[in-house]
């Protein structure tokens, strides 16, 4: 179904709820689950909570509406709306280098994230298993000790076969929503799968309220203490927003071009930064519970998912069971996250070389698999193989980190930054009020926000990202 104000017969959302639950779930994934609770631990607990609310709210949602309104100008592939944009304000039509770099950037992430997709796949497959052998009742994993429960994700990296294997089961599957397309596949799933995460998410919270140490978690979050912020926590913040958001992929730029006129994109913007945000939180009161309960510091690190909170559900009742629909939870938030990734690329390769949208699917199946593979295998097979090492900020790093580093430090952004000043000072005068949302003082302000404090904290990103 096309939804009104879709042009030209390209596909677009059935309703404006299918695009917040679509946008929704472009921008809650692995980042709200797995590292917003790693930053939040190694960055102060509240005080790096605090920070993030206020970048989401003054740097990061401008942004936001910025992506969108681009998208929803043109209503064309990312790089043909910011040409469109550009053109229409008298500018170069070069300006489509904007969207050219957030399609790259989306297409190397979502190389790597589907390999931590497939990681999320291995741990569905070990509770479901556990869940069947040993009962739903008791604590998860009996008969392992702690070092062997800890030892199952290096066990898991060390394996070629494994994580190549579940990074391209996790492609295939994500392509499949693609291929089907807007209203039969990426709609699709957000509707159902959406309202089944949040269920998920809530339920786990709950549970850990009365099974964990809930109280603990609570104070961990919300205990503001100011001498805990410095510039690495402001920082690291600042850079969680971004990328939690999938700002600076253009990603919301081509779900933005499935738009209707009629839907106030200020509204559903703060909706979907709203609701991005509150995941985030709730990710932290659902995880340092079940955490601090089994006596693990929050400050565990990127292996807080993976090893630390496997150990934590064998010691809480029903452990196996909760285990399971905690895994599959996330395995829900990083697919609706991962068919966004894809459908970037897929919806630039369908209008520059005027081919099906299977012909487009298949082929990111091809090129994002491949990058995924090298990035798996740079955990065992290809761990020696160190490519930029006469690169100082890539020194000693695999293709994982290599995609990781170069994406998250200095694509996503610049390319933040060019929405920026795109929207701020080369097209300002075409997203007007009526375009936007925006009416008065909140118009007058959020444009002061779009062309100096946005762009100004992204280039601290970039600096710190180049030079830390």
């Amino acid at each position: 179904m096309v939804a009104a104000g879709a042009v030209n017969g390209r596909e677009g959302w059935s309703s404006k709820t299918a695009f917040v639950l679509a946008a929704i779930g472009s921008a809650v994934g692995l980042g709200n689950l797995w590292r917003f609770p790693t930053e939040a631990g190694e960055n102060g607990g509240g005080a790096f909570v605090l920070v993030y609310i206020a970048c989401v709210i003054l740097i990061c949602l401008p942004v936001l509406l910025a992506e969108t309104l681009i998208g929803r100008y043109g209503q064309d592939s990312p790089t043909l709306s910011a040409r469109k944009l550009a053109v229409d304000s008298g500018a170069s039509p070069l300006w489509e280098g904007v969207a050219g770099v957030g399609i790259l950037t989306a297409t190397i992430v979502a190389g790597f994230y589907c390999v931590v997709g497939g990681w999320v796949l291995y741990y569905v497959g070990v509770f479901a298993v556990d869940s069947v052998s040993s009962g739903v009742t008791g604590g998860a994993l009996q008969g392992m000790d702690v070092d062997a429960v800890s030892a199952l994700f290096p066990s898991l990296l060390e394996s070629p076969s494994l994580v190549v294997g579940l990074q391209l089961l996790f492609v295939v599957v994500t392509a499949f929503f693609t291929y089907r397309g807007v209203s039969k596949g990426i709609e699709l799933m957000a509707v159902y799968l959406m309202p089944v995460f949040f269920f998920l998410l809530i339920a786990i919270t709950v549970y850990g309220m009365f099974s964990g140490a809930f109280g603990d978690a609570v104070a961990y979050l919300f205990t503001f203490e100011p001498e805990k912020i410095d510039g690495t926590v402001v920082l690291a913040a600042l850079g969680q927003a971004f990328f939690s958001l999938s700002l600076g992929m253009a990603g919301m730029m081509t779900y933005g071009s499935y738009v209707g006129r009629d839907v106030n994109l200020a509204g559903t913007s703060g909706v979907i930064a709203a609701a991005d945000t509150g995941v985030a939180l709730l990710a932290g009161l659902c995880i340092f519970p079940i955490v601090f309960a089994a006596g693990i510091a929050a400050g565990a690190g990127p292996g807080l998912m993976f090893q630390a909170i496997p150990v934590a559900f064998q010691s809480i009742p029903g452990g196996s069971l909760v285990g399971l629909l905690f895994f599959l939870m996330v395995t829900v938030a990083a697919l609706t996250s991962s068919v966004a990734l894809f459908e970037v690329p897929t919806a630039w390769a369908m209008e520059k070389f005027h081919v099906s949208r299977p012909k487009a699917a298949l082929s990111m199946i091809a090129l994002i698999g491949a990058l995924g593979v090298f990035a798996g295998l740079s955990f065992n097979a290809l761990a020696e193989f160190h490519p930029l090492d006469f690169i100082p900020i890539f020194t000693g790093m695999g293709m994982f980190d290599i995609l990781d580093t170069l994406t998250t430090k200095l694509m996503i952004p610049i390319g933040a930054i060019l929405v920026c000043v795109l929207v701020g000072w080369v097209a300002s005068d075409r997203l007007v009020d009526a375009e936007n949302g925006l009416s008065g003082w909140l118009h007058r302000f959020w444009r002061l926000l779009i062309r100096y404090l946005s762009p100004l904290a992204l280039v601290l990103i970039l600096i710190y990202g180049l030079f830390a």
